[in-house]
């Protein structure tokens, strides 16, 4: 069964209540626990410590645009040196610096949520900011160590991002990163987390679609710059991203939070770029190719005016971080943040660190 059809099958269950759809084990049941059990281990269970990163950023003038952030460790910045070098900073920061505007910024995320804790963490953020503009949540990495049932954890990620659209908030969801680049977890377990954690990010991109997100693949896009750097990417945790990591992160998720919001960006009113590998499709197998895309946009979209097909709800795929193109198949490099005319408006900011934004999370990164 391909990946398209596994997220299709985990979505479809998570939506109509239906039970779980069994992860494929490499040789039963008992190998499985014990394998869980190491990957336990060599992440971590305890929580880290988060950045408070709630307040007012820049310095601009009129209504303020009103940022909640959800999720699990990586949303509340354990690993990063300052308050200010958060994910939910980095943006807050580049989104007031684009739009003249000051943004108000409520955090609840907590360092090793799963996805059913998001209900009670929208209960919570909604509390303190009742009317977001944008939501920005990061999820799943837990989901996987714990080997929460998938679709438990979509069905939980559905019903935060359906009654934060119902609220009014535009959605963006970066997806469960590949803990298959944590290079610390022995193989065969490695392959089998990494094939957990891209089944359930595509399952997850199938679901905040239908409910009326959008999602942004989180994946692997930092694990060449975490191989290559760690003692630059990683914060003193090993596990973590640093200041500089969570950087990367948010240069990938800044275009899709500028374009919740209507301000216009690099893509606004673009067509998908076939030689970037861009394209619209049927939500599923956008869904699957995003994952091995990362930083990688899916949204829903139209067809003749139709919003679904024979095969489904229409998505589009944007490749709105301008990280290495497809097309240079032999460019290995990462791309430079230079380059990215959002990353500059970032940098303008006050994002209070000495790093260069561009990027993603993932590597050996959010766990807890």
């Amino acid at each position: 069964m391909s990946r398209a059809s596994r997220a299709r099958r985990i979505a479809a269950a998570a939506a109509y209540g239906g039970g779980g759809v069994a992860a494929a084990g490499l040789a039963g049941w008992a190998l499985l626990q014990a394998e869980v059990l190491l990957a336990r281990r060599i992440i971590g269970d305890g929580p880290g410590t988060p950045r408070h990163d709630e307040g007012t950023y820049g310095a601009g003038t009129g209504q303020a645009h009103r940022i909640l952030v959800l999720g699990d460790s990586t949303g509340a910045g354990v690993g990063a040196s300052h308050r200010r070098e958060t994910i939910g900073a980095i943006v807050a920061t580049g989104v007031a610096a684009l739009s003249g505007h000051p943004v108000d910024l409520c955090n609840v995320a907590r360092s090793g949520a799963t996805s059913p804790q998001l209900l009670g963490q929208l209960e919570r953020g909604l509390q303190t900011m009742p009317e977001p503009d944008v939501a920005l949540i990061m999820i799943g990495a837990n989901d996987v160590k714990e080997r929460l049932e998938r679709t438990a954890s979509v069905r939980a990620l559905s019903e935060t991002v359906a009654q934060l659209v119902a609220a009014g908030a535009e959605v963006v969801v970066g997806t469960c990163p590949d803990l298959g680049t944590v290079r610390t977890i022995p193989q065969p377990l490695r392959a089998l987390v990494q094939r957990w954690s891209r089944d359930l990010a595509a399952a997850q991109t199938v679901a905040v679609v239908e409910a009326g997100g959008r999602t942004v693949s989180l994946g692997d896009l930092l694990g060449p710059s975490f191989r290559e750097s760690p003692e630059l990417m990683f914060s003193p945790d090993g596990l973590h991203p640093s200041s500089a990591g969570y950087a990367r992160a948010a240069a990938a998720l800044l275009p899709s939070v500028v374009d919740g919001l209507g301000l216009r960006t690099l893509d606004t009113d673009r067509s998908p770029d076939h030689r970037r590998g861009e394209r619209v499709e049927p939500l599923p197998e956008a869904a699957q190719r995003a994952v091995l895309d990362p930083g990688s946009e899916v949204t829903a979209t139209h067809v003749d005016g139709h919003s679904r097909g024979e095969r489904g709800r229409w998505a589009q795929l944007l490749r709105r971080h301008r990280g290495p193109d497809p097309r240079d198949a032999d460019d290995n490099t990462d791309d430079n943040a230079a380059d990215d005319p959002v990353v500059h408006h970032v940098e303008a900011g006050d994002a209070g660190g000495d790093f260069a934004p561009s990027g993603t999370t993932s590597g050996g990164a959010p766990t807890h």
